[in-house]
């Protein structure tokens, strides 16, 4: 998996990495489970057979075990956070948020019964979803990250729990909410402390608007514009016997870097 820069500083970009990791591990366990991969879990069996009356279906199938996965993703992600400090509870605030998100997002898929077609009666079961969905989501999580404080216990001035750092009162992140203690470092400029190793000589796109565009991404520093002849072999033909003839074709092109 590709870890950005900062991501060992209290960063979003730190929150992003922790969140997208251990619903990651979850949703890789659960799907080993429904597949028969793994020989301590298998389909989720506690509601096999229960009867929906109100919405006319059953349980039934092979629904996904995403406690299990969970469960899975906190033993071994979360053993790690054995510092008592800030940082601490700002990670396992994030892994939580990543496994929550990927919880939220199950789908229940159902199959018809009857005669000829009908739809008499529905057997369901839950599917977990595409990670790229969990991942988008994640980075929409990321986009809306909320900076928060510690507040330490009287006493022993342990960390004990996280507040928004914007407002005055003791409110608490929502637990989907990914969460940071530090601003980001400066990605424009190559910086060794925080990881980050700059844009200069990036590979940019002139036309695009988004965060590959050189707008962006050469932080106002401009772009230099390189032109080359891209030569290969075409149009090769066997003849018999026993060699190929190909002709030499070339194109012009332009790719932008950063200042």
């Amino acid at each position: 998996m590709y870890t950005p820069a900062g991501w060992w500083v209290g960063s979003r970009e730190a929150a992003f990495t922790y969140a997208i990791t251990a619903a990651g591990v979850a949703h890789a366990v659960t799907a080993a489970c429904s597949q028969g991969n793994l020989s301590n879990c298998g389909c989720d069996r506690e509601k096999q057979g229960y009867y929906n009356q109100a919405e006319g279906w059953k349980w039934g199938g092979c629904s996904a075990d995403v406690r299990y996965g969970i469960d899975f993703s906190r033993r071994f992600v979360d053993a790690r956070e054995i510092k008592k400090n800030a940082r601490r509870l700002m990670n396992l605030h994030n892994n939580e948020a990543g496994r929550k998100v990927l919880e939220d997002r199950m789908k229940l898929e159902c199959k018809c019964h009857g005669v000829s077609g009908s739809c008499t009666t529905k057997t369901c079961w839950t599917t977990l979803p595409k990670f790229r969905e969990v991942g988008h989501l994640l980075k929409e999580k990321y986009n809306a990250a909320v900076q928060v404080e510690v507040v330490r216990a009287s006493r022993l001035r342990q960390p004990t729990f996280l507040r928004i750092k914007q407002l005055r009162s003791y409110q608490k992140p929502m637990e989907t909410d990914l969460v940071y203690i530090e601003k980001s470092p400066n990605y424009c400029e190559e910086d060794a402390a925080t990881g980050s190793v700059g844009t200069q000589g990036r590979l940019c796109n002139r036309t695009s608007p988004g965060a590959d565009g050189c707008d962006t991404m050469c932080c106002g520093r401009g772009y230099n514009t390189h032109q080359y002849t891209k030569v290969w072999q075409c149009n090769c033909k066997f003849h018999w016997c026993c060699f190929v003839k190909c002709n030499t074709c070339s194109e012009r092109t332009e790719v932008f870097t950063c200042k």
